[in-house]
């Protein structure tokens, strides 16, 4: 630090002030009491931004369900076909796109808390070139997508059905990109309430003109990819709308083109790393149900493990609210030079979290024996599903963890430290073990999500164990030092020390 100090020709007197405050902040500052008025006031900041974000989080990801839903009455093949699309379709691009724009919680995020309003538009912009770049390779993709699912042995029909899906649903990709772009853009200054409006406006039409084109028209697939690509864009379009006239935007929309390509490179420094992050995580769930495929009882153990997947994945889009509001938390604080109101917003999110776990798993177990019903009529897949439920409830205690510790790495800006994690926990953990207990020790599917379980568990503590260990001042001085990079470091560093 005191070699970065100098680069900036900083005084002897501020180099000596910083150099007690980085021992304080850095060493000592961990052993600061946290006040319950600190405590109480943190809340009710997070507060105000999970909630929300939740609800808008939850909406976006109805949106899938929609067409699925719609696309169920049509008959067996057209299910199965765009269940597979919709797998493969989030496995390829959206997943990969939604972890690249999470590079804009740091950038912008942290831009924000110093008062750099411009960089934002320039972030934002950058992003939304960026992500239409990736969107090229992954179309190409899509065109191909029968050929892919039959190199991967499944059967013709539902892979043409896959791909006819995958197609129309291209232009999606492209309203994707651009909505994650501006959804990271509002989040990052704490706007939540036009995403709540825009989402939910464009939930509104999906759910109409869904049902129109595929059932009144009869566009059958094509129509529920259409109607699925025509939400993102409107959801795009009104956000872009609110942010070119709001007045609340004003100072934070402006940019400089060449400051937008300038940024590309910075950019995707943090969006790599955030996408493997990730995917990594989402693709070990997606392996273990093509494991569950070939076990002797395939239909039951990939029903059961689906309807596992599906509530799981229900719950982390309501923690992901939380994870959201500690990174936008952590990110402003460090960007505005405040090193200790970082660690409190993440010692109030990891206590919101465990809560909302708890809760979430104690209501599972007191229905545990009736749950299954949402899903199917079966008992044999009921009571299985009831087997299940002490391992769902670890999974929403970890999920829960997980949600926070990335949130915080997405803040902070340490996602390269997350993909490494997560490569250690899953792929040369949880997933050679829940093989192993599958396959040679005959547990089943069990076996398969005790081994994702097991990843989970490693992942968040390793995490956990990262985040305790994080010097906040030091990396409040990161994130000043890269935003204030070609101005007068003397002004800024000042007030790091009041």
């Amino acid at each position: 630090m005191e070699e970065a100090l100098l680069q900036h020709k900083i005084s002897p007197e501020i180099s000596s002030a910083v150099a007690g405050a980085s021992e304080e902040f850095g060493g000592g500052w961990r052993r600061c009491a946290l006040t319950r008025r600190e405590f109480t006031a943190e809340l009710k900041k997070m507060a105000e931004i999970a909630a929300p974000m939740v609800a808008a989080t939850v909406s976006q990801y109805l949106m899938q369900v929609v067409s699925m839903s719609m696309v169920g009455h049509l008959g067996e093949l057209a299910l199965s076909g765009v269940s597979v699309a919709s797998s493969l379709a989030n496995v390829t691009g959206f997943n990969v796109l939604f972890g690249m724009a999470g590079a804009l919680e740091t950038l912008c995020g942290q831009a924000f808390g110093a008062e750099h309003y411009q960089k934002l538009g320039s972030y934002t912009y950058c992003s939304v070139l960026s992500l239409f770049l990736i969107c090229i390779p992954i179309s190409i993709l899509w065109l191909f997508m029968d050929r892919l699912l039959i190199l991967f042995g499944q059967d013709p029909n539902i892979s043409a059905v896959a791909c006819q899906y995958t197609v129309y649903l291209i232009p999606a990709l492209f309203g994707f990109g651009v909505l994650e772009s501006l959804i990271r853009y509002f989040q990052s200054q704490s706007l939540i309430s036009p995403m709540i409006w825009s989402t939910l406006t464009a939930l509104l039409l999906h759910v109409g003109l869904c049902w129109v084109l595929v059932h009144n028209v009869g566009a059958g697939v094509v129509g529920a990819a259409v109607s699925l690509g025509v939400a993102y864009w409107v959801n795009a379009i009104l956000l872009w709308i609110y942010k070119d006239w709001s007045s609340t935007c004003e100072k934070s929309r402006a940019f400089v083109m060449s400051d937008v390509l300038s940024k590309i490179k910075e950019f995707c420094r943090f969006a790599l790393p955030s996408a493997l992050m990730m995917c990594l995580e989402l693709w070990s769930f997606e392996f273990m149900i093509l494991l569950a495929g070939r076990l002797p009882n395939s239909q039951l153990e990939t029903s059961v493990l689906s309807i596992c997947l599906t509530t799981v994945t229900l719950h982390y889009y309501v923690i992901y609210g939380v994870g959201a509001s500690v990174s936008v938390r952590v990110s402003n604080e460090l960007g505005a030079g405040n090193p200790r109101e970082a660690r409190v917003a993440v010692i109030a999110s990891v206590a919101v979290a465990g809560a909302e776990a708890v809760f979430v798993g104690v209501t599972l177990m007191c229905f545990r024996r009736i749950w299954g019903y949402i899903y199917s009529n079966e008992k044999e897949v009921v009571d299985y599903c009831a087997w299940m439920s002490p391992l769902l409830c670890l999974s929403f205690i970890f999920d829960s963890m997980l949600s926070i510790f990335s949130g915080v790495a997405r803040g902070t800006g340490w996602q390269h430290l997350g993909a490494v994690v997560n490569i250690g926990a899953y792929y040369l953990t949880g997933i050679p073990i829940g093989v192993v207990l599958c396959f040679v020790m005959k547990w089943g599917g069990k076996g398969l999500w005790v081994g994702v379980l097991t990843g989970s568990a490693l992942q968040a503590l390793l995490l956990g164990l990262i985040t305790s260990r994080t010097n906040w001042y030091k990396q409040a001085m990161k994130a000043r030092e890269r935003l204030l990079e070609g101005t007068d470091e003397t002004s800024h560093v000042l007030p790091l020390l009041a």
